[in-house]
């Protein structure tokens, strides 16, 4: 018997709702820095390289820590594994209120970014609650408690300026610390663990559930979600940044708008997790990657002066994207990104349902890390180029080599799994290669196509 035959449609509620919400609460805690670190930098006078080092802290942490996380959750079941790093993240949030310097706020910021590593956590512990054809659409769901970056930014700038920055960590670890006794009391251990519990079985060592880490197939996926996550936690922590100053807005404003990018790379997620289970997750990842490039190759064009030496005399025009069209331009692309991770995500449990864990938390790993990387190099571009919108000429390298690299490898697949495709002229039309063969040749069945990823 399926291990999800006995599973009530209450139970898959309860433990899919509970852990969209703690995600939500996780991912609130992991951005917090977008906005407290504005006051930060101000306070220590942090240059944007330093500023970005400290927003991209935690995500570093909560990047690394995916990994054994996942294998921890895959090994030991998803609910204690979820209890216990919502506690220690809460521990280390309330004890970043007793930092006094820059190396000691580096040092908070390491240790409460285990609050990202939530997410390893939880897509595993989901995903064995459904079967593969609702998965995607399941993970989706889950998956919208990245709309925890735009709570933050919606509230913590009006705590901050009301009570400063340490009311707002003193109150976000208050709430991570109650959701994971609300998560503890309200959910129960995964089928697959209750299962393996009865017939008495020993977990999987490590070294079977790091095996699959050997296939190209799990680095590509890595990489997509290396732009889609990654670049959607980079760009989270530094549009409110960005928005004071290129706009000069203040901070206020700029975490509403920085909201308006951060909601749609949210909530649209479960969206992305239907259209992949309805039309395929890589028809999805075709459409995320295209509009994406569009997106940033717009953003990345700097404010420009132009002078055209006309027939009368030189003439004089310039060009820059204003504030609505890039809060548009930035809105348009968090939903398209949104539409990503769920794609990337379909694909795991399908794969690798055995290691889910371990292949979703080195995918999510190397995703965070982009979340990582990319504010420091925003901010390094900002001193050594002096141009703002280096950052978003980045994003559109990052989004042309993903979209290049999964074309090709489509590309392979069908030669390798059709190939008489290798052997059509360049025009078959011409040569005949169209018409139908002469004699009757037995039609390929469509099931029998494996799905190109």
């Amino acid at each position: 018997m399926n291990h999800l035959d006995d599973i009530s449609p209450g139970q898959r509620t309860r433990a899919l709702t509970m852990s969209t919400v703690a995600f939500t609460v996780c991912f609130a805690v992991w951005t917090i820095f977008a906005i407290i670190g504005v006051q930060i930098k101000n306070e220590l006078g942090l240059t944007d390289t330093q500023f970005g080092l400290l927003a991209g802290t935690p995500i570093l942490t909560g990047s690394l820590s995916r990994l054994f996380l996942g294998i921890w959750t895959d090994q030991y079941g998803g609910r204690i594994v979820y209890v216990a790093v919502m506690a220690s993240a809460a521990v280390a949030t309330f004890l970043l209120t007793y930092a006094d310097s820059y190396p000691l706020f580096l040092l908070a910021a390491l240790a409460m970014g285990i609050a990202g590593g939530a997410f390893a956590v939880g897509v595993a512990y989901v995903s064995r609650w459904y079967p593969k054809e609702r998965q995607g659409t399941a993970l989706g769901i889950f998956g919208m408690g990245n709309v925890g970056a735009a709570v933050t930014k919606f509230v913590a700038p009006f705590v901050m300026v009301a009570y400063g920055w340490e009311m707002v960590a003193q109150v976000w670890a208050a709430a991570i610390l109650v959701m994971a006794a609300i998560f503890w009391v309200s959910t129960e251990d995964d089928p697959v663990l209750v299962r393996r519990r009865a017939a008495g079985s020993p977990p999987e060592s490590t070294a079977m559930h790091l095996s699959p880490l050997k296939n190209i197939q799990v680095w590509r996926f890595a990489l997509y979600y290396f732009f889609v996550f990654g670049a959607f936690v980079a760009l989270a922590l530094w549009l409110p940044r960005y928005y004071v100053g290129v706009y000069g807005l203040d901070i206020k404003t700029a975490g509403m708008l920085g909201a308006a990018y951060s909601i749609p790379a949210s909530v649209f997620r479960a969206f992305g997790g239907v259209l992949s289970d309805r039309i395929g997750a890589r028809r999805v990842l075709y459409w995320t990657f295209g509009v994406s490039a569009l997106c940033s190759f717009l953003l990345a064009y700097p404010a420009t002066d132009y002078v055209v030496q006309g027939i009368k005399g030189p003439i004089a025009f310039s060009f820059a994207i204003g504030l609505v069209p890039f809060t548009i331009l930035t809105f348009v692309l968090g939903f398209f990104m949104s539409l990503g991770k769920a794609a990337v995500y379909k694909h795991i449990p399908v794969y690798y349902p055995d290691n889910v864990g371990s292949v979703g938390g080195i995918v999510g790993l190397i995703g965070g890390l982009g979340g990582f990387i990319l504010p420091i190099v925003f901010g390094a571009l900002n001193d050594l180029t002096g141009i703002w919108t280096s950052c978003f000429m980045l994003l559109f390298l990052i989004v042309a080599t993903a979209f290049v690299w999964m074309h090709l490898a489509v590309g392979r697949m069908e030669r390798r799994h059709l190939p008489s495709l290798k052997n059509l002229p360049e025009l078959p039309e011409l040569d005949g290669a169209g018409q139908a063969p002469p004699s009757p040749t037995p039609a390929v069945p469509a099931k029998a196509v494996p799905q190109r990823t």
